[in-house]
């Protein structure tokens, strides 16, 4: 499960994911760098080997630490791309790419969004979709949607099997689970292009999406991105945190929720991961932050670039340890049941994180991420540890 929200104004694209996985699924933030001349033949990918490019582009990506591919992220020519899982009636447990695998592959091999439409559409139709998607959970898979951006334009991109749609974004748009193209859309694969079916009505299976609230998290998703022509960092942040009901904590939470929190057989997935990038059109003021923790609502932005080190970052070989997810581990779970500690979490961060989004020196702000963490690792150890519900244990 995931949303995605994306709004194309006059002065570039903004882009926010939270990632919906498994609770206990490390989720890790890697710095993939520019490669030239490679002269691999193949890739081997999270389930397949397929051909590999010599020119591939830096990539920044939040991903599951056991899979190769990513939930999300962004690559050295500004081209963001975002994956929610969708339950089509063609999905399958064979071995094939999955839709994190061509979330990666978009990136390392797209200079634009619709080049990245081009080219996850074209190793869609070489080497299917599908496979095991989850951590511990073997049987869990899907089929992909995607929304893919860079400062000039945005797509909605929705797969089923080979099969697939993609639509142009002006204005607003969000996904969230279920499919959201009808028979409107720009470009489609071969066996769609002679009758122009709705999309949504020929693939989507209905229950699954009911299930997963997923009608109400893309209706509470537009209603965020109404007013458009204010849009921030801190806001897109605040819409990723969004509660269908304000009134009980997260733990009690709903699959209606845009912020997930996991509890128990039908709500069974968490938000373990999101992240905001502001596309301008002018270059410097384009930027990207991660949380690379759990719970949005819980978890503070912080700056990540293709130079430099970052706090956010995790290295290639460390992803399996998860440090800094890891270690955010203990408030996160600590916040989820104690209602003091996670008002005093939320305000210390809200001051923060606006001190953050507004700062022009990136590794100040790191530092400033980096302390918050450190000063709320240090209210932890005063308080007793809470008792945590059952189905985190």
């Amino acid at each position: 499960m995931s949303v995605i929200q994306v709004v194309r104004t006059e002065s570039g694209v903004w882009f926010a994911k939270n990632s919906d996985r498994e609770p206990r699924e490390p989720q890790v933030v890697v710095r993939q760098a520019p490669v030239f001349g490679d002269t691999a033949r193949l890739v081997k990918t999270t389930y397949l080997e397929i051909p590999q490019v010599s020119r591939r582009y830096g990539v920044l990506m939040s991903k599951p630490a056991w899979c190769w591919g990513a939930e999300m992220g962004v690559n050295e020519k500004w081209v963001c791309i975002g994956h929610a899982a969708v339950f089509s009636t063609r999905r399958t447990l064979k071995p094939a790419l999955l839709g994190m695998d061509l979330v990666r592959l978009g990136l390392e091999r797209s200079a634009s969004a619709s080049d990245a439409v081009t080219v996850i559409t074209r190793l869609l139709e070489a080497h299917g979709q599908g496979g095991s998607a989850g951590f511990f959970d073997k049987g869990f898979h899907a089929d992909s949607s995607f929304v893919i951006a860079d400062p000039e334009e945005a797509w909605v991109l929705e797969c089923a099997g080979a099969s697939w749609a993609a639509r142009r974004i002006n204005g607003a748009y969000a996904v969230a689970n279920a499919y959201t193209l009808g028979s409107r859309y720009d470009l489609c694969s071969q066996d769609l292009a002679a009758y122009r079916p709705s999309f949504r009505v020929r693939f989507d299976t209905h229950l699954m999406p009911m299930l997963l609230g997923a009608p109400h998290r893309r209706r509470l998703s537009l209603e965020a991105l109404k007013d458009s022509t204010n849009m921030t960092l801190a806001r897109c942040a605040s819409n990723l945190r969004l509660h269908h009901s304000r009134s009980r904590g997260p733990a009690r939470g709903s699959n209606r929720d845009i912020c997930l929190h996991a509890a128990g057989s039908i709500r069974r997935l968490q938000t373990t991961g999101a992240m905001v990038a502001c596309l301008a059109s002018e270059p410097g003021q384009r930027g990207v932050y991660f949380t690379g923790t759990s719970a949005t609502c819980l978890s503070l932005f912080r700056p990540a670039a293709l130079n430099g080190d970052f706090s956010v970052l995790t290295e290639p070989a460390e992803a399996s340890a998860a440090p800094l997810w890891s270690r955010a581990e203990r408030l996160h779970r600590q916040a989820l049941v104690d209602r003091s500690f996670r008002r005093q979490l939320r305000e210390h961060r809200d001051r923060v994180e606006q001190q953050v989004f507004a700062c022009q020196d990136l590794e100040e702000a790191d530092l400033l991420a980096q302390c918050w963490l450190e000063a709320m690792e240090a209210v932890l150890a005063t308080r007793p540890e809470a008792r945590i519900p059952r189905f985190w244990r």
